[in-house]
């Protein structure tokens, strides 16, 4: 029986974990040395030190290994969640988590207002930023025990992500290493977001039964149309 060829030690696979993980590294750091539209695929591959098929397999594309720092950041934030503020409210739970990711992103500080200056040149950029914060901030609402469902769900998640966005940009021009300006406006904007939102579950509640009537009537509507083409069609079917 013929033996397999063994593999030469270049041929070894990489993990594909360490493929991914270097490129994102590799990335980040691309964009803290230049705009972050001018960094190509193949620059991220040789900074790595990986084949562009390499990189084909563990992303599609640029965005795509954005997207996965936006995760690692994900990660690093729900892990280092534990029950010690349990007794605090949603607001101060909220606000350490989204500090904790502030803690996460600085040594990435070049890198992160590289890709919010391409944000700013770029709308359709800006729309992909804009759905990744949104995945991410559904996150960090879970982490520190805030409801992201329910009739005002969407509302607060994208409220915080517009927030959030915000924020960066005040995190970013905030040179104290303790981050007061940071803090001082990130409370406030959860202050204010708690007092947004209260108002919009009274519309909400206020509203719902005129809501209910408004459905009411709009079937009856429809019924009504529906039972009269229903009587024209048997009508014509008798008379023919």
């Amino acid at each position: 029986m013929a033996r397999a060829p063994k593999k030469s030690s270049d041929q070894t696979a990489t993990p594909a974990a360490s493929v991914r993980d270097r490129l994102v590294d590799a990335l980040m750091e691309l964009a803290a040395e230049q705009p972050f539209e001018d960094v190509t695929i193949t620059a991220i591959a040789e900074r790595a030190g990986v084949s562009l098929a390499d990189f084909r397999d563990a992303f599609p594309s640029k965005g795509a290994v954005l997207a996965a720092f936006n995760r690692r950041i994900d990660r690093i934030v729900l892990d280092g969640t534990t029950g010690d503020m349990a007794d605090e409210n949603t607001k101060e739970r909220l606000f350490d988590v989204l500090m904790r990711r502030f803690d996460a992103l600085s040594p990435y500080r070049a890198s992160i207002e590289s890709i919010v200056n391409w944000a700013r040149r770029d709308p359709i950029a800006a729309a992909r930023l804009n759905s990744m914060a949104l995945n991410s901030m559904r996150f960090m609402m879970e982490a520190a025990g805030a409801d992201s469902e329910g009739a005002m769900g969407p509302l607060k998640l994208q409220g915080l992500t517009l927030a959030w966005a915000r924020l960066v940009n005040v995190w970013l021009n905030d040179d104290d290493p303790g981050m007061a300006a940071t803090m001082a406006d990130l409370d406030r904007t959860l202050k204010r977001g708690d007092m947004l939102v209260a108002r919009a579950e009274d519309v909400d509640r206020l509203t719902s039964p005129l809501r209910a009537m408004a459905r009411g009537v709009v079937n009856a509507g429809m019924r009504f149309v529906s039972d009269r083409r229903a009587k024209a069609s048997e009508k014509a079917t008798s008379e023919a």
